[in-house]
Parts: structure tokens; sequence; C-alpha cells
């Protein structure tokens, strides 16, 4: 048995602004302080991570909060690292909460001599001792398979609903785009819940990263789009598809997307691009240069992470947070509408 009533959260170093957030939406719904357990994650002259922590967490219920974005080999060893100590020091449960799971794209072998790297990261987490998962919009669903541990993969889709809702005073204009074949039940579940039609941008690639060709299934004509991916990593495929959908005929375009990994030349490419706005979610700590672009909004994921926390906590269900009625008081500050507008 769990002694504390309480759960106790630690953070490495990847976005530490999302922990705090985290915290301060749990003292909220506590109706008491949750604070960080002080710790310190630091790196050695040759790089190597130490870590030690100042509290006692003799059989608490501990939370790690780390994604593993870039730099994710340090980001992942770092979560490795905290878990091993956590268990060292008699943690009665750890739980690992990876708002955006790295190596997730090498989900199979995609070709002879290739590794599926991110079974062996599920093996990693395991053997330092972490007991469940806690993450957001993994890139393939069947990446929960790899795990012989509880998994809960949290969608944003609900929070996206609202920002539409919120944002788009047309609803009835709004086409949902998939920007490939492979992306099409993400944007389905939000289509489904702003009422919305569908349409597909099939893409060919000659080889990884490069685009041969695009076409669009679905009639895009005077309408406006919403893009729907899970990374925008250069960005190079959201506005190639921007660029094709404007030249069928939409009115204007716009992307929603979970992680903004944005390497290279994504910015820049972002800022140019005749898309009108990207909305991202914060489980990547924005650098200071996105936060400056104007065409990019961050939607906060800290009230639905941390509920689910909570729940986690308490034993109660997370896939309740899958239902529009229960995220109405978590989200009621951001977007005050009602969620009977919304399926």
């Amino acid at each position: 048995m769990i002694n504390s009533t309480d759960p106790k959260l630690i953070s490495g170093n990847s976005n530490f602004p999302l922990a705090t957030s985290i915290a301060k939406r749990m003292s909220m719904h506590r109706g008491k302080p949750i604070e960080l357990v002080k710790a310190r994650v630091e790196r050695f002259n040759d790089q190597e991570i130490f870590v030690e922590v100042y509290e006692n967490v003799r059989g608490e219920d501990m939370f790690i909060i780390q994604s593993t974005s870039r730099p994710a080999n340090d980001n992942l060893m770092e979560l490795l690292i905290i878990s091993d100590a956590l268990r060292r020091s008699s943690a009665m449960r750890i739980t690992a909460v990876i708002p955006y799971f790295g190596y997730a794209r090498q989900d199979r072998r995609t070709k002879a001599r290739t590794p599926i790297s991110a079974k062996l990261i599920a093996n990693l987490l395991t053997q330092a001792g972490i007991e469940r998962i806690l993450t957001l919009d993994l890139h393939a669903a069947q990446i929960q398979g790899f795990f012989d541990i509880p998994v809960d993969n949290l969608s944003i889709y609900p929070v996206f609903a609202l920002d539409v809702k919120h944002n788009f005073k047309s609803p009835e204009k709004i086409m949902v785009v998939s920007p490939d074949v492979g992306g099409v039940s993400r944007a389905r579940e939000l289509a489904e819940r702003i009422n919305a039609d569908l349409a597909i941008v099939d893409k060919r690639r000659s080889s990884p990263g490069e685009i041969n060709s695009m076409t669009i299934i679905g009639n895009v004509k005077d309408r406006v789009c919403i893009l729907v991916d899970d990374i925008v990593d250069t960005a190079g495929t959201l506005i190639k598809a921007t660029n094709l959908l404007l030249e069928n005929g939409a009115q204007e375009v716009h992307s929603y997307i979970t992680h903004s990994v944005l390497s290279g030349d994504a910015l820049k490419n972002i800022q140019t691009s005749e898309m009108k706005s990207l909305v991202v979610s914060d489980s990547i700590q924005e650098t200071e240069a996105a936060k400056k672009c104007k065409k990019i909004r961050i939607v906060p994921v800290a009230p639905l992470i941390a509920q689910a926390m909570l729940n986690i906590s308490q034993k109660s269900s997370v896939s309740s947070l899958f239902k529009s009625e229960t995220l109405e008081p978590i989200y009621e500050a951001y977007y005050p509408i009602k969620f009977d507008q919304i399926k």
C-alpha cells in the first residue's frame, strides 16, 4: 500500500516550466501546496549525469515529469537515473510522466538491419524501476504494447476541439485535413468532435524527409482547412500541404499539432509560409524564438496531465479524461464555452 495520500512530484531538466505548472494545478485541486521534490539533476565535467534527491521518498507515490525531447539522449538518461535514485530510496511506486515520448517514430523495422528503438526505450524504462507510464499522443498507439506495465496515452484532441470552437466563428466552413494517410485517425478524432468534414493529403516519399508528390483526397474549395498531426519537426510537410490546399481553392489554412519539435529552419519556414497559424501544446518546452513567432500559439497541457496524475494517485479512471464533460471544469478558465457544443 502507498502510505501517503498525496503524490510526490520530481522533475528533470527537459521541461521544468511544465512541471511547475502541473504542481500548481494539482495544488489547486487538492486545496494545499504540492511542490516539486527538491533535488539536483546536473552534469559532471565529462557530461555524466548525477542525481541527488534531498527529501525522504520512502513509501511514496512518485511521479517523474520528463519529456524525452531534444536533447533526447540526455533527457532520457536523466529520466532513467532519477528513477534509479528513487527506487534505491525505497519509493513505493514510480510513474514516469512523459508528455513527449522520444524515439516513438522508430516503432517498427522499415527496412533490413534497422532497430525498433521505441521497444528498446520501453525495456530501459521498465528496467530502471518505472512501474507506470503517462504520456500524451504517442506517435504510434501500438507502442503501448511494447510495455508490460500500464501505459496511459492521453489525447489532446478534446482540448484542441475546445480551441477550435473558441477561435473559429464559422464552424460550417471548417475542413479538417490529415497531412498523410497514416494520420487519418488523429484528424478523424478532431473532425468528429467538432462535427466537421475530413480530407486527406496523400504524400509519396522518395526517401526519408523527402516528399516526391502530394495529392488531396476531398474537396477543399472555399473551406477553412485545419491540418492535424502529432509532431511538427522541420515543418516541411505542413508547408507543402498548406500550399497544395491553397492551390486547390482553400480559403485559409491553420495547423493543430501536439508536439512542437521544430528543428532546423522550421521557425523561419513557418513564419514565411502562407499558413495562418500553428497551434501546439507545451509538451516540449518552447524556445524563446518559438515564443516570439507570431504564427505560433501554445495550448497548455498542465491541466489535463495534472488531473490524470491525480486520478492515477487516487486509483480513479483516467479514460474519463477523454470525455468532454469531464474536461469542462478543467479548461473553463481558458475556453469559457459550454461543452454541449462539442461531442
